[in-house]
């Protein structure tokens, strides 16, 4: 049997970043040969990954960065299961040495980017190699490339948040292009204007829109004809109000059935007598409203609210458009 000293272990811990405790267990098995051990730490790195699967890694390290030209912008996330792990430096360093190969190559999808290779290893293999280091699954969750004339990132403090954003011209005044990026990670728009929203999420909207206006309209007429009854609605705007009202003496059962019976004669009435042009012409303004709320272009600028967006870029450079934008955030 080969003699393992605290050098060796020492060695191949600096060699793979795996615990003490696996190294020495490694080098044991592999009679003291560092290649084999490697190989073995790497199958126990396969194993434990097999093992994570199932887990949800829903805690991770988000990051965005440039090109040196300054055309190209790539967001990358590596998730983790906790926070713990997320803040620690050792992993901020190898999410971001996944980006720096990223803007390096500019793969086209994850799978092309987990293809890579860093130190001489696949991003795949290193990926399964941190959780066999960890206990964690670890995993890349997000990535996303975006292209033109010029391009920005922005990465919020905390690694939990970041954008990118190209412009179909050289942004004359590099403030203008972070204070977009930032936008984008402030008001989290849908789409760069109107014209960008595919049409299923404005179709969405339309029937959100006109639903909610019938049941106003309902919920209107049903408090006007409950106060005509002598009866407070915010007694009986629910079920579980009622019967709480009525074991306090608030609310009699006589008038709980009355205030049940009014509700439903009069929501069915009303529904079947609002006017279908009324209901399309609020549900056109509520979406206009969307528009302004969820799209770049139409959003007040978060540094001027007497400014669009739109009017922003003009006012700092004429004709400067957006061509794309990504933004990925984790969730608290």
């Amino acid at each position: 049997m080969a003699n393992i000293t605290a050098a060796d272990i020492s060695k191949l811990r600096a060699m793979t970043a795996a615990g003490l405790m696996d190294c020495k267990q490694a080098l044991t098995e592999a009679e003291g040969d560092f290649d084999k051990a490697i190989e073995i730490l790497r199958k126990k790195g396969q194993k434990i990954a097999s093992k994570r699967q199932d887990r949800d890694a829903k805690e991770g390290c988000v990051l965005s960065g440039v090109t040196a030209d300054g055309k190209t912008a790539c967001l990358v996330v590596v998730n983790c299961e906790t926070d713990f792990v997320a803040k620690n430096a050792d992993f901020i360093a190898f999410t971001k040495s996944i980006l720096d190969k990223a803007l390096e190559v500019l793969p086209e999808t994850i799978d092309e980017l987990k293809e890579q290779v860093v130190g001489g290893r696949k991003i795949a293999d290193l990926l399964t190699d941190q959780m066999g280091k960890i206990g964690e699954k670890i995993d890349v969750g997000f990535y996303g490339k975006v292209s033109a004339e010029h391009s920005f990132a922005y990465t919020h403090p905390g690694n939990r948040l970041a954008t990118i954003v190209s412009f179909d011209a050289k942004v004359a005044d590099p403030q203008v292009g972070k204070d977009v990026a930032m936008q984008i990670a402030a008001m989290n728009p849908v789409a760069i204007d109107q014209n960008d929203v595919p049409q299923s999420v404005i179709d969405s909207e339309i029937e959100i829109a006109k639903e909610k206006t019938v049941q106003e309209q309902i919920q209107k007429a049903v408090e006007v004809a409950l106060k005509k009854a002598g009866i407070n609605p915010n007694l009986v705007d629910s079920e579980d109000h009622m019967s709480s009202n009525i074991t306090k003496g608030w609310l009699t059962e006589e008038e709980a059935n009355k205030a049940r019976e009014i509700k439903a004669s009069v929501a069915e009435e009303k529904k079947n007598n609002i006017p279908a042009a009324m209901v399309e012409n609020i549900a056109k303004g509520r979406l206009n409203k969307f528009f302004k709320e969820s799209t770049l272009m139409n959003q007040e600028f978060v540094k001027d609210s007497k400014l669009t967006i739109a009017q922003y870029m003009e006012s700092a450079q004429k004709g400067l458009k957006v061509t794309a934008f990504k933004r990925f955030g984790l969730s608290n």
